[in-house]
């Protein structure tokens, strides 16, 4: 497992917008990030998962939140131009962006996956990322470390039969994020890297793997530490590095 102690003000004023924040890794990385001092904008297309995380981060007193949502299946770029220009309105900037929304999609082989689900896959794993980074990186490059986390998957670095698009996806999100460090690199602060979380009790993994005791599988929690790093300034100087919440020893 990754190891990091973060600080308790290690996000003090710093702006992060979530993805996919109303449940799952989504949900405990909101909450992380805010008790460590982050105003955490919460993105997702249930309203109600969203006011019980914003109704959770408030009782605990951490900084107060911002509900945008947002169905990333049916969204337009239009509307990703309209949340940059409310955060921009709001906020100023952004400090931090983790991608964590996604869809598991159908496991089966390619010869016989349906072409509609694997468009809708794409919308959200893939197109929405590109959509969204486009859109913050003016917002990010205001920070004076901006931070993209990209969610990966084992899945993503090596392809395995029948996970078709959802590994398709991850792979995409693999260059995407690559190329979007070599680009930021030496014009701005912004760095962005990926990060795997690796099998994880949510009901995401659950779904893939019904067979599964999940209490074999560590929490969300469990892997926050590696979320904290790359979103906070311990990780200013790197990017473009793929990182593994379960392995002790990650490629930088």
């Amino acid at each position: 497992m990754f190891e990091y102690s973060a600080p308790a003000n290690l996000l003090e004023g710093k702006i992060v917008l979530v993805t996919g924040a109303g449940s799952g890794i989504g949900r405990t990385a909101a909450l992380t990030y805010a008790k460590h001092g982050a105003t955490v904008v919460l993105l997702g297309r249930t309203t109600s998962k969203l006011e019980a995380v914003y109704d959770e981060i408030e009782s605990n007193g951490w900084p107060q939140a911002a509900i945008y949502p947002m169905n990333l299946t049916g969204a337009s770029e239009e509307d990703y131009a309209s949340l940059a220009a409310t955060l921009e309105k709001e906020f100023g900037r952004l400090d931090g962006l983790l991608h964590n929304a996604g869809l598991l999609g159908e496991l089966k082989a390619i010869a016989q996956y349906d072409y509609d689900k694997w468009q809708e896959l794409m919308q959200v794993n893939l197109n929405a990322p590109f959509l969204l980074t486009r859109e913050m990186i003016p917002l990010l490059r205001e920070s004076e470390a901006g931070s993209i986390i990209f969610t990966s998957s084992g899945v993503g670095h090596k392809g395995r039969a029948h996970w078709g698009a959802y590994s398709v996806s991850k792979f995409a999100n693999e260059g995407l994020m690559q190329i979007v460090a070599d680009e930021e690199d030496g014009i701005s602060n912004v760095r962005a890297n990926s990060l795997n979380p690796g099998g994880t009790r949510t009901a995401m993994r659950a779904s893939a793997f019904p067979g599964e005791d999940p209490a074999t599988r560590p929490t969300p929690e469990d892997i926050m530490p590696l979320y904290l790093y790359l979103m906070g300034s311990d990780s200013k100087d790197v990017s473009g590095q793929a990182f593994h919440a379960q392995k002790a020893n990650n490629a930088q």
